[in-house]
């Protein structure tokens, strides 16, 4: 009996996942939808939610293209500090050799200068392992960010969805087979799960903003020990042109100007579902507070 029960609760598992994943699982699409057809009738200045709905969308969609571009582009970029990670270390490889050299000699001259490029290369070294770690938190932050992009597009298609709805039954369009009061729920519950993605997110941000701080502070003193002038590239850097395109388009800001991510759904802020009389809340303005490289 209880192997039975042990197979059913598995069973309730594997259906569970298969019918819409893990809760922290990628988005799948709508489950329902409305023919364009069944509202084509209707004058279009009748149809400004429906087409206010969709702009958003398409907007939404670009939002999400241009996340998961940026999450591609990090890949390259932590690559490449690995990389630099690596030569740090073979730096103090040679370095130590140059000690080893320098102490057979007995010249305290070169001594004291291979025991001074010993201790550079390995504040070098520390300095690169910070900064593997902050590309490493940007890249998961941007991961999540995309993961609110998606969650984000759905929404807003459902947004859309629940518009032609409104339109269809405020016409007396009753599409055979489609329940038209389905759709304001359907929109209340993606709007829930851009809530979780974006708390998720703004942790994820959190994380990296701290471990920038703390790469900031090794480079710092590792470049003071060796020296060196110059930047490292530092994709969470203040930009010195500041924010664009606010209105109308997708934002340039970048993560760390990211105030709770924005204040509107298109900048992870406000996700209100359409309200009881199944009109898409169309409050917020297009845009996105997406992070720029």
């Amino acid at each position: 009996m209880r192997g039975l029960w042990q197979l059913f609760c598995v069973t309730l598992i594997v259906v569970g996942t298969a019918c819409g994943g893990s809760s922290d699982g990628p988005p799948g699409p709508l489950a329902k939808h409305i023919d364009d057809m069944h509202i084509a009738r209707i004058p279009l200045d009748q149809q400004g939610s429906v087409v206010e709905a969709q702009n958003k969308w398409s907007i939404s969609k670009m939002e999400a293209a241009n996340a998961e571009a940026q999450v591609q582009e990090a890949d390259g970029q932590l690559h490449q500090a690995r990389n630099d990670q690596k030569a740090a270390k073979l730096a103090i490889d040679s370095a130590i050799a140059a000690k080893k050299s320098a102490e057979q000699s007995a010249d305290m001259n070169r001594i004291n200068t291979a025991q001074n490029d010993l201790r550079n290369a390995e504040a070098s070294e520390k300095a690169a392992g910070t900064r593997v770690k902050y590309f490493e938190a940007y890249r998961n932050y941007l991961k999540r960010f995309h993961r609110y992009a998606q969650e984000n597009m759905y929404f807003r298609e459902a947004q859309y969805e629940a518009a032609k709805a409104q339109i269809a039954k405020s016409n007396n369009i009753a599409p055979k087979g489609v329940n038209l009061d389905d759709f304001p729920k359907q929109a209340s519950d993606r709007g829930k799960r851009v809530e979780g993605a974006k708390s998720k997110a703004e942790s994820e941000k959190q994380k990296a903003v701290s471990a920038r701080q703390n790469w900031l502070s090794q480079q710092s003193a590792a470049d003071k020990a060796t020296g060196r002038t110059g930047t490292l590239y530092d994709p969470m850097a203040p930009k010195a042109d500041g924010p664009a395109m606010k209105d109308g388009g997708i934002s340039k800001e970048k993560p760390e100007e990211i105030k709770a991510m924005g204040s509107n759904p298109g900048n992870m802020n406000s996700t209100t579902p359409p309200s009881g009389d199944n009109k898409p809340e169309n409050k917020p303005a297009e845009g996105s507070a997406a992070p720029q490289q």
